[in-house]
């Protein structure tokens, strides 16, 4: 049985990521559902980062920030790692928990190999709380969960495509020019 995990507060990793001036596209379930749709919760967030040295050097001041360490089944606290510009241009994801929740980092989602630069484009302004943040656009969401093919990711598709077709006045494009 795995240990019980800190609840998520989404809003304070994000805010974490904004306060460094981490350039991320917010994706996953987690996107989906605060863009409106009707999917059962999630209980980590998801994240693309750019992968630029100066952004991942922000990154790993947020990591800092935020005490994130790799999650483990074994260990409730997660474990330490050492982690700076370099060695997370190295990575192609991680699985990160913190007195805020756990987050996972995906430099090359499912759908999208070159991650924030095919997402970003794309992405919606939100507010998650009170952090106004890049997400995934809907139809970015459907795709990569598509590519994805994991059993949860099949389970919420039929709900994703009926909340896209009935909602066509969802935004498809940024609500303002994303610098990438």
């Amino acid at each position: 049985m795995s240990p019980p995990r800190p609840p998520l507060s989404a809003e304070d990793i994000l805010a974490a990521f904004n306060a460094r001036g981490v350039r991320y596209v917010l994706i996953g379930a987690f996107a989906a559902i605060a863009q409106g749709a009707p999917i059962d919760a999630t209980y980590d967030i998801d994240v693309t980062p750019q992968r630029d040295p100066e952004n991942l050097e922000r990154l790993s001041l947020a990591l800092g920030d935020l005490d994130a360490r790799v999650r483990v089944d074994d260990l409730d606290e997660g474990l330490l790692f050492s982690h700076d510009a370099r060695s997370l241009a190295r990575m192609d994801m991680l699985n990160l928990t913190c007195r805020a929740g756990d987050f996972d980092i995906v430099f090359s989602p499912a759908g999208a190999p070159a991650g924030y630069e095919d997402l970003a484009p794309r992405s919606v302004l939100i507010t998650v709380g009170s952090q106004d943040v890049r997400a995934a656009s809907l139809t970015d969401v459907v795709h990569s969960k598509e590519e994805a093919g994991r059993d949860k990711d099949i389970r919420v598709l039929p709900a994703l495509r009926r909340f896209l077709r009935d909602h066509p006045d969802r935004p498809p494009a940024p609500e303002e020019p994303v610098d990438t």
